[in-house]
């Protein structure tokens, strides 16, 4: 049986250095760089350039959840609806598929027996790893900066250090990482915006061929920011669900601020459709099609998903919060009810 961590645990670890707790074998090293502007590659690769321009010369490349530091910042002709490039060393990268990080360690907290919360990785990625009796410990899913989690229990890991119990509703089993990896997130940061404006006063609007979202209380508009829509010629999935983001009129059907998107494969490689922790999910078809939060590209204003509309992790957190219905702040899943509008069009 895995030892639990006791209260006096918590106290002993007040006293003691998160660096000394933080790096081993079982946790990926940060130490070494300077996270003031670092970018991490959320895709198999990225080229580097000899000017700010796909029509330059690959100087270099970088490979997945490689971390690199970015000198400055470009605006640059093309591409028009996303010009941002960064100047790193070698040359230049374009951001659509690289994902801003940080590394900030936390103080692990404690959590009372039966309860659940809210926790946000807080470094450019953290290891998961599960323990089975017949096992031991395995190394699982790869946890990335800015997505949310439930956890519900603190126990050794793997190191002996404090590790938070994972629930995913997807998964079939329980997981840990590294608490001084999460930091629990405070009610008061996802609580309700506006719940006073009745339902049918708010609406939120997406133009595909602008790739912008907007939305309204009684006309006003109140957010508005640019998404990323599904890839009209993407294939279908194999319930031959299109990849193109449909048009019509919906509603808010159900929201969750943790979603584990793809089928919970225990061993699934870093490359794999496996993206636990999607924040701020709302979801607006009985087909699966919601607006969430996304850390593995950067390339907002042109079609980029599966159907859903990407956003930026903290604008979809805003939006989950506006949105009706009214969420509490302790549950998994949000009681349903009159949803706010949802028109989507060309």
């Amino acid at each position: 049986m895995r030892p639990k961590f006791s209260r006096r645990d918590f106290l002993k670890l007040g006293g003691m250095s998160l660096f000394g707790l933080a790096f081993g074998r079982y946790a990926p090293d940060f130490t070494s760089f300077d996270d003031s502007n670092i970018v991490r590659v959320a895709t198999d690769s990225v080229s580097i350039y000899n000017q700010p321009s796909d029509k330059g010369l690959i100087t270099g490349t970088w490979f997945r959840d490689d971390l690199i530091h970015v000198y400055q910042e470009v605006i640059a002709e093309e591409p028009k609806y996303n010009p941002v490039w960064y100047r790193v060393w070698g040359g230049y990268m374009h951001r659509s598929r690289l994902q801003r990080v940080k590394n900030i360690l936390q103080n692990p907290i404690d959590l009372p027996e039966g309860t659940r919360r809210l926790a946000q990785v807080t470094t450019p990625f953290t290891q998961a790893w599960r323990y089975t009796k017949f096992y031991g410990w395995q190394p699982n899913l790869r946890l990335y900066y800015d997505t949310v989690h439930w956890i519900e229990a603190v126990e050794d890991g793997p190191d002996g250090t404090p590790w938070y119990r994972i629930f995913d509703h997807v998964a079939s089993f329980s997981y840990h990482a590294p608490a001084i990896h999460m930091r629990p997130i405070p009610v008061e940061e996802y609580t309700a915006l506006s719940p006073e404006v009745a339902w049918e006063n708010k609406l939120i609007e997406v133009n595909l061929t602008t790739q912008t979202l907007t939305a309204y209380e009684s006309g006003k508009t109140v957010f508005q920011t640019n998404i990323s829509s599904g890839i009209p010629s993407g294939k279908a999935n194999s319930k031959g669900i299109s990849t193109k983001t449909p048009d019509g009129k919906f509603a808010i059907i159900e929201k969750l601020p943790s979603e584990h998107m793809g089928n919970g494969a225990l061993f699934a490689d870093v490359a794999d459709y496996e993206l636990p922790g999607v924040g701020w999910t709302c979801y607006f078809t009985s087909a699966g099609h919601a607006f969430h939060g996304t850390f593995w590209h950067d390339n907002f204003g042109t079609p980029m998903s599966h159907g859903c509309v990407n956003m930026r992790t903290n604008e979809a957190k805003w939006l989950f919060r506006w949105a009706t219905p009214v969420h509490t702040a302790d549950s998994y899943v949000t009681e349903q009810g009159h949803g706010t509008p949802v028109e989507i069009h060309y």
